[in-house]
């Protein structure tokens, strides 16, 4: 019993010695460096980005502008060209839309998938990257996947800038 103790006890020294070592390198605590004057201190901190205010939130002036994807007309084309397609992945904010597999009948043993990127913000030809993927099936287990080529890229392209112009 007594050597648990001493283990817990050479634990605890061990231990503390770490965290006590650790306060050697902490900045601050130098009068030298930093002003005297609470006001100025605080002038300082703000100034090199220290600290935080709880008023900054409800002020009028957050700091940053923020999109969102109501305000992106790409984005809400995209989504509305794409309404009839079961969406696997989509994200804003890492600029893409990626559908599930999709066929138009439980027959069919091909179907399609769709992943569109979103270079830029901008409605311009070069804000997107679409492609599309065919997937034929022998059974479940048996699938060959293929990028699809042709023109239905090009077209679902033009489609979606048109809907983002007007």
């Amino acid at each position: 019993m007594t050597s648990f103790k001493y283990t817990r006890l050479l634990i605890l020294l061990i231990t503390s010695s770490f965290f006590l070592n650790g306060c050697n390198g902490m900045p601050g605590g130098d009068a030298r460096k930093y002003p005297a004057d609470p006001a100025k201190r605080i002038e300082n901190n703000v100034a090199e980005g220290k600290g935080f205010r709880l008023s900054k939130p409800f002020d009028g002036n957050n700091g940053g502008v923020f999109e969102f994807a109501s305000s992106n007309e790409l984005w809400r084309a995209s989504l509305d060209i794409l309404d009839f397609m079961p969406l696997a992945s989509v994200n804003y904010s890492g600029g893409i839309i990626i559908t599930d597999w999709y066929s138009t009948d439980k027959a069919s043993s091909e179907s399609i998938k769709i992943s569109v990127r979103f270079l830029s913000n901008e409605v311009r030809a070069d804000a997107l990257d679409i492609k599309i993927f065919n997937r034929i099936c022998v059974d479940l287990s048996n699938c060959v996947v293929s990028e699809k080529t042709g023109n239905i890229a090009p077209e679902l392209k033009v489609k979606i800038l048109k809907t983002a112009a007007i």
